[in-house]
């Protein structure tokens, strides 16, 4: 949305575009402003910037195998202080999840 904001401001005008659109100017111009310098983004924001690479290397290093748990408990031996849930959330962000095992769901057709 940010990117379709800074496409359009020209034409139309920041404010105008976030009358229309479910986001306040402030955030438009709070987002610009984190962008080009990193130190103004929130802690968790420059936290979360500073795990994300980690996270993806514990996982890659396991095999691409490790899910939530494994990899928390990994980057806690590796001196990470980091909690369960921001785990979980940074790689749902990231988009990596650990293997999957068990029986696989098989659906029925019935006799018609």
């Amino acid at each position: 949305m940010i990117a379709f904001i800074e496409d359009q401001r020209s034409v139309y005008g920041v404010e105008s575009i976030c009358r229309v659109l479910p986001i306040a100017p402030s955030t438009f111009y709070h987002r610009l402003a984190c962008r080009a310098d990193p130190s103004k983004a929130s802690a968790r924001h420059q936290r979360d910037a500073e795990l994300r690479p980690e996270i993806k290397r514990i996982w890659d290093e396991n095999y691409q195998v490790y899910g939530i748990r494994k990899t928390w408990h990994q980057s806690k031996r590796e001196g990470f202080e980091v909690a369960r849930c921001t785990v979980q959330r940074l790689m749902k962000q990231i988009g990596i999840r650990g293997a999957v095992r068990g029986k696989v769901v098989k659906t029925t057709v019935p006799n018609s």
